[in-house]
């Protein structure tokens, strides 16, 4: 903190320091500038800290850290003395403190974000608001990790014209982004330092084919220096220094813009490591520009920047998109981009004069709050090697994983074990393991830290004030769930640990860790660690290797369903751009609404793996290529519905359609040649496999009133989560916190089924975007970006009204008839529903009804009916498979567990019976046997499989005849060959002769292949099958009479 007011200088002055050196030195390194605003960071504790006690912890600011470089403790002057006094009150002032809050400071987290977000819209940004920081219509990407996500398609050049993104040329936010998983991946170092963060905001300005270099630049120095106030002097700038490698020359041009705000000396040429941005292996890429902050000041600070310097940091990245890269190198697009990203906990940690994130105004409140669950002790800023107990690490790691959490689940991510949902669930283990083993915070604490992200962010992210309810039990239920994990998980590992020490293995294999992850749900970083405490170390590559392999499967199965196994082919941003330069006019698609059409089409451009195929070249039978047409007939896979296949016709070639994608208004026909020969320029018909569509059409009407009945059912709270709509189902995700109970999944089938016999009329209307938006009761999905004007399907007068570009049936009764299938959990607060139309729904429904005769006739059986439970659970069995309507599915279950249960009262009344008669039987053996002084017996009992009764036999043994050994043998039904069991008594004095009974047991069961175990005094076993009882009966026999040579 800049506090050298006049005042304080005076003060030093009068002590007759103001002739030192050192304190001419000091004092001028914390003179206020003009630039710095001293407001944003001086309070009215100022003056009454000159007077406070030295007693202060370290202070930790760039003043102090300036100040302790320039100061000789040792020196024995008056004026040492004096600027020891004033070490101790810099201490106390600048120390971060609970006391402090945010009536204290000038700029506020709120005020930082805003003012960023102001500025720009002042010079023609729109604001586009945050996108959700999962997201959800995104598969490819777990998580919103840059705030140019959501810009995505516009740099990709794959807009539609008719969406909003169309018509932007500038755009500013602040977008809320996590980092915990694929490339971007910061979990594992969140907690050990001080800057890294699962979750961030990040504040970014975007230029979409508009201003260039000298206008993001000019921008960035007037936010920075004029509306934020930070000294010019402390800021350094980078730029892109060439690479021959890459055949780019130095980005001079961006150097000079910079060279009219910085002197040379402070604007560095840097790798293309540092400076130069690429969105992934291929696409859309440039030079960026960075600026850094010197937080010591009043020095070069050149050679620091890049330089992992903790005082010297990057603060702002503007990149120049103006390459794409491909399989072939870079190119120039057609249109040059900027995007620029500013991290706001940086940006804030900056302006507040904290050399942490976590000393920010946003995380006090938390920090607070884990105070209080805490056993070891508040925060105290300690990292690295100084943080022995790793304390104050799990402080600054359950904070931000609790931000992450609760931000994650208002935006509609779920922990699961999968995808997204499982990096959600490490993250919220992670938090858990460092509260209860570090902080030693009793299990379900972070439930109770979570309210405060909700309260220090829900102002200017209301959806976490509407959605506190849903967090906090999803939070609490991980919680309840981890502590059963952590046991699994330690179990398996000690049994690895001590199969591992046998071997004099040191090294925990990649495969068994992963097993540890993607099986029992063990994060790798929790793995390490108990394989340090064990002294091993853990094959993190072979780990990595396992993951990968994992991740690669799943995406060659994805491709090879798309493509039918062939490359698939995609246009981005330089393709589409090609296909404009050469007067390609975007696809005409108003036909793909239209039925039983043979639409006349032209081809205008053949794209393969290598790119497009010149004029007067051709594609031949067996290639697999993307053919664009002038218009087209074909639906392209949008909005949950799978594309139209087909056939292309030309005049003596065959196309076969396999899949059909939109990017940037080009319709993308991708299949194989079967016949002839292509060409640019060929006049082609579309013939779309209508029979297949109309199987699609009613599922996907169907999935539009299947979202209405919820809604009806289950309230408001019911949100789409996903969609998919094929030829032979509908599947509809939807955020739900329970699975329905069979009458709520009754009478939404019934709802759904009564629109079919209703009849309703499906219209379409096309209307502004705005206007349709204002429709009472439409429904929309969440996260979906949606085109200008908008395609509204209504339902009847008003059972379904929602957004939509599929192709749906004109009345309802073209579905015939409708059956949910299945409801299942997708994830926590996740549920989904598959549901049928048509052919095979009235099969379902056949199915069912013949499903619920075998049930009416087994319900009629009398409960002593032989064999009836075994009856029942076979067709319970075969119930289970079957495809028929969920909803009868589980009220035929319900009552063939009713008939299961009547048969297995009955047998066991039958056998309670029979065990009575039994025992009188064996009573009166045992007697016989006592009396006849017979050391030894063996004997066939029938009481079946039960335990209880065997205990009531071996009771009467040891009572009857405790000097003898006894063993029983029971079939659990007689010459069935099934289950046999076997169990003894053998008396001390046997056992001293030689003759124990868990062996005696073993060889019993032995010939039918059984085991058994026990005690020498008693033991017991089983078989599972048995065809020959005499034969065990003999068995038992001759182990008596080998072991003690008595006549059994």
């Amino acid at each position: 903190m800049h506090l050298f007011t006049a005042a304080s200088l005076l003060l030093l002055a009068s002590s007759g320091t103001q002739q030192d050196p050192m304190f001419l030195k000091f004092a001028s390194a914390f003179s206020p500038r003009p630039s710095i605003p001293s407001r944003c960071v001086v309070t009215s504790k100022t003056a009454s800290l000159l007077t406070q006690s030295r007693a202060s912890p370290p202070m930790t600011s760039p003043s102090f850290s300036f100040f302790s470089r320039h100061y000789n403790p040792s020196s024995s002057s008056s004026s040492s003395s004096t600027l020891r006094n004033l070490s101790s009150i810099l201490q106390a002032s600048t120390k971060s403190s609970p006391q402090e809050t945010t009536d204290d400071i000038y700029w506020t987290t709120e005020k930082v974000r805003s003012a960023f977000v102001e500025y720009f819209e002042n010079n023609e940004h729109t604001n586009v608001p945050s996108s959700a920081c999962a997201p959800l219509n995104d598969p490819t990407l777990l998580f919103t990790n840059a705030g140019m996500n959501q810009f995505k398609p516009i740099f990709l050049g794959q807009v539609p014209p008719s969406s909003p993104m169309a018509g932007w040329k500038r755009a500013v936010n602040s977008q809320k982004c996590i980092r915990a998983g694929g490339k971007h991946n910061d979990l594992d170092d969140v907690g050990r330092d001080t800057y890294h963060h699962t979750f961030f905001e990040m504040l970014g300005s975007w230029s979409f084919g508009d201003y260039f270099k000298k206008e993001a630049i000019e921008y960035s120095w007037e936010l920075l220096t004029k509306v934020y106030g930070i000294d010019p002097e402390r800021l350094y700038a980078t730029y892109f220094e060439g690479d021959e490698k890459l055949g780019l020359k130095p980005d001079e041009e961006a150097k000079n813009f910079w060279l009219r705000y910085l002197p040379e000396d402070r604007v560095i040429g840097c790798n293309a490591k540092d400076n130069f941005w690429e969105m992934g292996d291929t696409g859309p890429c440039g030079p960026c520009s960075e600026i850094h902050y010197d937080r010591i000041g009043n020095r070069d600070a050149s050679k620091l920047v890049n330089a992992d310097d903790p005082d010297v940091i990057e603060i702002w990245n503007i990149v120049f998109i103006q390459y794409n890269r491909d399989e072939k190198g870079l190119s120039t697009l057609p249109d040059q981009h900027i995007d620029t990203g500013m991290g706001l906990e940086r940006l804030v940690s900056l302006l507040q004069d904290k050399r942490s994130n976590y000393d920010i105004d946003t995380f006090q409140a938390i920090f607070k709050c884990i105070e209080e669950y805490s056993q070891v002790g508040p925060y105290t800023g300690l990292v690295l090697d100084e943080d022995k107990t790793l304390k104050d690490t799990a402080y600054r790691a359950i904070a931000d994983h609790a931000r992450t959490l609760a931000f994650a689940i208002a935006d509609g991510v779920v922990p699961s074990n999968e995808g997204r949902g499982y990096v959600l669930r490490r993250i919220f283990r992670r938090a858990a393991r460092y509260g209860q083993q570090i902080l030693k915070a009793e299990p379900g604490f972070f439930g109770k830290v979570v309210p405060s992200v909700i309260d220090t962010f829900g102002g200017y992210y209301p959806e976490l004030v509407k959605e506190k309810a849903t967090i906090l039990e999803i939070i609490n239920e991980e919680e309840t769930a981890f502590s059963s994990m952590l046991d699994r998980g330690i179990s398996y590992f000690m049994d690895l640990e001590s199969e591992m020490k046998q071997d004099g293995n040191k090294v925990v294999a990649g495969e068994k860790a992963f097993f540890l992850y993607d099986t029992l749900g063990f994060p790798i970083d929790l793995t390490q660690q108990m394989a340090e405490e064990a002294g091993f170390e853990v094959d993190v590559q072979g780990f990595e290797n396992q993951m990968e392999e994992q991740k690669q499967r799943s995406r060659d199965a994805r491709n090879a369903a798309k493509s039918g196994g062939a490359v698939r082919l995609e246009l981005i941003a330089e393709q589409t751009s090609w296909l404009a330069k050469n007067g390609i006019a975007t696809t005409n698609d108003d036909s793909k609404y239209d039925w039983d059409i043979d639409l006349s089409a032209t081809v205008a451009a053949i794209y393969t793996e290598e790119g497009f195929l010149e004029a007067g070249k051709k594609a031949v039978p067996g290639d697999n290529v993307g053919i664009i047409l002038d218009k087209s007939s074909f639906y392209a896979e949008a909005g949950g519905q799978e594309a139209d296949i087909g056939i292309i016709e030309l005049e003596s070639a065959k196309f076969k359609v396999m899949d059909v994608q939109v990017y940037g208004g080009y319709l993308l026909h991708t299949g194989t040649i079967e016949e002839g020969q292509i060409e640019v320029g060929a006049s082609a018909k579309c013939k779309v496999d209508y029979d297949r569509r109309r199987d699609i059409a009613p599922n996907h009407s169907m999935t539009h009133v299947l979202n209405a009945a919820l809604k009806s059912i289950l309230g408001d709270g019911v949100d789409q989560r996903g969609s998919l709509c094929n030829d032979e189902k509908l599947r509809f995700d939807f955020s739900y916190k329970n699975a329905l109970s069979i009458k709520q999944l009754q009478a939404v089938e019934e709802l759904c089924q009564k629109t079919i016999a209703d009849k309703e009329e499906v219209t379409s209307k096309v209307m502004p975007l705005e206007e349709a938006k204002a429709i009472d009761g439409v429904r929309a999905v969440f996260g979906e970006v949606y085109p200008d004007p908008v395609r509204v399907i209504t339902v009847g007068a008003d059972t379904s009204i929602e957004f939509c570009g599929g192709t749906h049936v004109k009345n309802t009764a073209e579905a015939e008839a409708f059956a949910i299938v299945e409801e299942t959990a997708v994830a926590k607060g996740i549920r989904r529903i598959s549901a049928v139309t048509k052919s095979l729904a009235k099969q379902a429904i056949e199915l069912g009804a013949s499903f619920e005769l075998k049930v009416s006739e087994i319900e009629k059986l009398p409960a002593d009916t032989e064999g009836l439970d075994k009856t029942a659970g076979a067709l319970r069995k075969e119930l289970d498979s079957g495809f028929i309507s969920a909803v009868l599915k589980a009220n035929l279950r319900g009552r063939i567990e009713a008939v299961q249960k009547k048969g297995v009262e009955a047998k066991k009344r039958a056998l309670a019976q029979r065990v009575d008669r039994v025992m009188n039987v064996v009573k009166e053996q045992l007697t016989d046997a006592a009396n006849k002084g017979v050391t030894s017996l063996v004997l066939n009992v029938d009481i079946g499989a039960d335990s209880k009764a065997s205990q009531k036999v071996m009771k009467a043994a040891q009572t009857i005849a405790p000097s003898m050994a006894f063993m029983g043998i029971s079939e659990e039904e007689q010459g069935s060959g099934g289950k046999v069991m076997a169990f003894a008594l053998v008396p001390d004095a046997l056992i001293e002769n030689g003759l124990k009974a868990d062996e005696w047991v073993r060889a019993t069961l032995e010939v039918c292949g059984g085991r058994g175990g026990g005690r020498p005094t008693n033991a017991q076993g089983q078989a599972a099958q048995c065809d020959d009882i005499e034969a065990v009966i003999s068995a038992s026999k001759k182990f008596v009479v080998d072991k003690i040579g008595a006549k059994v």
